[in-house]
């Protein structure tokens, strides 16, 4: 049976082979993808979700723009990583597609109460700002969402924007804060996880072998993107965080965690956004998340270029 999500992004390289990676797969159907302010401000990143799809010969899906800033803070943007598109790397022609009139938080609310319960994913690969502005609004679409997958937080791997904090979490903690107190069934892919699926030569070279556009775009992407943790970390490559979230969906195996209680700081300079993750269960407060820490690296990346190159 196939899974019904909507991808809630802010694309970012990353998040863009986490969207191939799911309109590849047919065990997901993605019901539509909803943009927000994140790594880039929100009409570039609804700008390349459209691109990505037409890219994907996806054509079909429906877009919705969402929230341009944080839930009461101004927006923080990460073009030093991303460029200045948010897509540095490739060419792509401008998108064809247009955006659908509906704001998408409206679209999470209408899609979700017209559901069974339990029945839609959501899947955030950016700052939970639609999400949590969605069950701020309409709290009683709790019961029809079956999961929250995110990509975000962090707990040994601590913080990459600031020294504390993850770049989604920080950007919008109050969001995050709503999410995680929501009480919806959470599986949280952070830097912990992430940091362990590094791209590499090989993989790269792999993903050119195939002979396709789509993956030669995601080899440019990829080059582009791996440039900044290389610099930053002194790795070889660079973690493909988003596409986690999208391969525990199709493959949970891949992936291993703890059920544990995970706690948004909001109020905080020093360590605004910081996941404070009860790892060795030392409070009583109960569990709340699935807490990814590692991943079969080689796996995963044998998913991502077995799907993408059927694009």
């Amino acid at each position: 049976m196939q899974k019904n999500i909507i991808i809630d992004t802010d694309p970012g390289q990353d998040d863009a082979v986490a969207i191939l990676l799911a309109l590849a797969s047919p065990e997901i159907n993605v019901l539509g993808i909803t943009c927000v302010a994140g790594n880039v401000p929100l009409d570039k990143t609804s700008f390349n979700a459209r691109q990505i799809c037409e890219l994907a010969g996806k054509t079909e899906i429906p877009i919705f723009a969402g929230c341009d800033q944080p839930i009461g803070r101004g927006l923080v943007t990460a073009e030093h990583v991303h460029g200045n598109t948010g897509l540095d790397g490739a060419t792509l022609p401008k998108p064809k597609i247009e955006l659908h009139a509906t704001h998408a938080v409206d679209f999470i609310i209408e899609t979700l109460k017209g559901a069974p319960n339990k029945s839609i994913t959501l899947c955030s690969l950016g700052p939970l700002t639609n999400i949590g502005t969605a069950l701020q609004k309409a709290p009683d679409i709790i019961d029809n969402i079956k999961q929250i997958v995110l990509m975000g937080g962090a707990y040994f791997e601590v913080g990459n924007i600031t020294p504390a904090a993850e770049f989604n979490i920080f950007v919008d903690p109050e969001a995050a804060e709503i999410v995680f107190k929501s009480g919806v069934d959470l599986v949280v892919a952070p830097l912990d996880v992430t940091h362990k699926a590094l791209t590499n030569p090989t993989w790269i070279s792999e993903l050119k072998a195939q002979k396709s556009l789509i993956c030669d775009v995601v080899a440019g992407w990829t080059s582009f993107f791996e440039r900044f943790d290389t610099e930053k970390y002194g790795t070889q490559g660079a973690p493909l965080h988003d596409p986690c979230v999208i391969a525990y969906l199709i493959d949970p195996k891949l992936f291993s965690g703890r059920h544990i209680n995970v706690e948004i700081e909001t109020k905080s300079e020093l360590t605004r956004g910081m996941t404070v993750a009860d790892w060795w269960g030392v409070t009583d407060r109960p569990a709340n998340a699935l807490f990814l820490n590692d991943v079969n690296a080689a796996g995963y990346f044998s998913l991502l270029t077995a799907r993408i190159s059927k694009l």
